[in-house]
């Protein structure tokens, strides 16, 4: 369990961070930006929370994936590798759970025959900004690991938690009017009320 007795050190009043194995690295470092953004993604989950006092199971999913955040945070900030210390890594059952729950959700769910707007009620609409901001995450982790060795766990985790927040977006909204349907080129005339 980690133990936080003092918040502030100002080792990082230069522009530098620790990263897991005690390297210091700049802090636009592309490791510190993956693992930044997913704080940020954990952030906008824990807004979405709000909205879930009315669905306990749902609340549950979100809790879980907030703890595997910060596994993904400390996977990231310990860089992978033969010589890396052992450190905390996303492993197969977190991906697993995911698919799992995704299945169970979408199974009661109706197709989709349209692309859907982000939004319906509150707690979808953070599902679906915190599914961008896991996108993004993902972007940077895929670059990461495109210099750097990373958890291939890692990439599937953030991969599949964007799927997740989709159907959960979908299954917030179900009883409550459904979810905003594109409708292509319905823009494109000038109207004149």
């Amino acid at each position: 369990m980690v133990r936080l007795t003092r918040i502030y050190t100002r080792s990082g009043d230069k522009g530098k961070t620790s990263l897991g194995d005690g390297r210091r690295i700049v802090k636009h470092d592309l490791r510190v930006e993956a693992y930044g953004t997913i704080d940020e993604a954990n952030a906008i989950i824990g807004l979405a929370r709000l909205q879930t006092a009315h669905a306990p199971a749902v609340d549950a999913m979100l809790r879980r994936i907030q703890n595997d955040l910060f596994d993904l945070g400390a996977d990231l900030c310990v860089p992978a590798g033969p010589d890396a210390a052992a450190g905390l890594r996303i492993v197969q059952p977190q991906i697993d759970r995911l698919e799992q729950e995704i299945d169970a959700m979408n199974a009661a769910l109706a197709p989709l025959a349209s692309f859907i707007l982000p939004g319906g009620t509150a707690g979808a609409a953070h599902l679906h900004f915190g599914r961008t901001v896991v996108r993004r995450a993902e972007r940077l982790i895929c670059r990461l690991a495109e210099v750097e060795t990373v958890n291939p766990l890692a990439v599937a985790y953030v991969n599949r938690l964007s799927d997740h927040l989709f159907v959960l977006a979908r299954h917030m909204n179900k009883d409550e009017g459904g979810d905003i349907l594109w409708v292509p080129g319905e823009t494109r005339q000038i109207v004149n009320d």
